[in-house]
């Protein structure tokens, strides 16, 4: 496929709306990855093509946030790339997502954030996005060994999460995943849609 899609001919490929496969643990990450791809298709480019994500289980769906932007980024990616392996081209899009934490050190003082990681695979490659980042207060950590095994009882799923529970609910894993879904899309046709 050229690097550089004709506007034509991607609308004339997904004339029937998109099919998303995603491995998402949950409800809430399923809207999520819907919301991103209509904020993209729907607000972005002003296509209001149906958009259908199904839920496909990952070999991966093991609770708990792993401890590195790396270590999450290639968690989500192996599952997206197996997603489209498994399913080879009965989706548009193939996706995958966690959140995950990180470490940044400044002023000699280490900071936890948390965050989401969105991968998504189709017909130009694969594209990573992430979701802004959610510092965690220090008086959560006071104590914690291991913050990646501290913080899972911290915001139920129920109540959307860790992001909810910091953010008084005015955010959620929701809103983090199709952020991250967003920007994942935005990187994947950057430079190769005609506009």
């Amino acid at each position: 496929m050229s690097s550089v899609f004709s506007t034509a001919d991607l609308w004339s490929r997904f004339q029937g709306g998109l099919e998303v496969a995603a491995a998402a643990a949950g409800p809430e990450e399923l809207f999520g990855v819907r919301q991103g791809f209509v904020r993209y298709f729907h607000q972005g480019l002003r296509r209001e093509l149906p958009i259908a994500v199904v839920p496909h289980a990952g070999e991966d769906e093991r609770s708990g946030l792993s401890a590195s932007d790396g270590e999450t980024l290639e968690r989500v990616r192996q599952r997206a790339l197996g997603l489209e392996r498994e399913l080879g081209d009965a989706y548009s899009f193939y996706v995958a997502t966690a959140g995950g934490l990180h470490t940044v050190t400044a002023g000699g003082q280490d900071a936890c954030f948390v965050r989401c990681w969105t991968v998504v695979c189709g017909p130009p490659g694969e594209a990573w996005g992430a979701s802004g980042s959610l510092q965690i207060p220090d008086l959560m950590l006071a104590g914690a060994g291991d913050p990646a095994q501290d913080l899972d009882g911290v915001g139920t799923r129920r109540r959307g999460g860790l992001v909810s529970s910091l953010t008084a609910r005015l955010e959620d894993r929701r809103s983090a995943v199709a952020l991250a879904t967003f920007h994942a899309l935005a990187t994947l046709f950057y430079g190769r849609l005609e506009t």
